[in-house]
């Protein structure tokens, strides 16, 4: 069985990620959040971390763990209850954890935003959603009935335990522009950027109620896909790097919340 120190995959991961020069969120905290005694001998990815996500982990016997929205996504709390019994079992089992939010969301090749468009069959050709000098999102030309793009993408989220919510489509439409900001992507800076770049169609995970009001007054259909299901591209396909550049066997633990 191959093993590799977790300090050559953490390596790695940053180069690749540019973790130090992509600005986040402060509860993001992108990298290595806990180490481990290691070496690291399988590899496991999911979206968010939980009880139910490490127990998997262990049962797979990873001793890595990817995930999008990391350990301290809820800020600062006490470790007592809920995160206590998080950390206790990362530890028993020796498990380390790295993190990788808008740095793994914007990537060009392994990002959320390329691979969802990529899984709907869309083509980009530019970026969308700046946040602090990064394109988070990806936009992209089009000639495709709308009515067929909401049903890929509702095919993909149920996959996923979700499903799709879209704003009103009239008979016939078609999008010709496009855009996509996976996660929690529909508020009034993507809002605003689609309608100055005459974006017709937003591909998002989720958005406040209102977005739903305000994007037909500005011709665009929001396609709400699941905040879940649009972030599993990124981490599946960052295990499946990690496997291939170190050996290492991988998989991705399914933990859907509905949303």
């Amino acid at each position: 069985m191959s093993s590799v120190p977790l300090a050559t995959i953490a390596d790695h991961l940053d180069a690749l990620l540019r973790t130090s020069a992509i600005t986040d969120y402060p509860n993001a905290v992108n990298g290595v959040q806990l180490a481990h005694r290691g070496p690291v001998t399988r590899v496991a990815a999911s979206v968010d971390i939980s009880r139910r996500v490490i127990e998997q982990v262990v049962a797979a016997r990873a001793n890595l763990l990817l995930v999008h929205h990391g350990m301290f996504w809820g800020g600062l709390q006490p470790l007592r209850g809920v995160q206590y019994e998080r950390i206790r079992l990362l530890f028993d089992h020796d498990v380390a954890v790295y993190a990788a939010h808008l740095p793994l969301d914007a990537h060009p090749d392994i990002g959320n935003n390329v691979l969802l468009a990529r899984e709907l069959g869309l083509t980009p050709d530019g970026g969308f959603a700046e946040h602090q000098g990064t394109m988070i999102g990806v936009r992209g030309a089009a000639d495709v009935e709308t009515a067929g793009l909401v049903e890929r993408a509702r095919a993909f989220a149920r996959q996923h335990g979700g499903d799709v919510r879209c704003t009103p489509v009239d008979a016939g439409r078609r999008t010709h522009r496009w855009a996509i900001c996976t996660g929690a992507g529909a508020s009034a800076a993507t809002l605003a950027e689609a309608a100055s770049l005459e974006v017709d169609t937003l591909i998002v995970g989720e958005g406040p109620h209102w977005t739903a009001v305000d994007a037909p007054e500005s011709g665009i259909v929001i396609i709400y896909a699941g905040h879940y299901a649009t972030e599993t591209l990124g981490v599946r396909a960052l295990a499946g790097r990690i496997a291939d550049v170190f050996h290492l066997p991988w998989s991705f633990i399914e933990a859907p919340t509905g949303l």
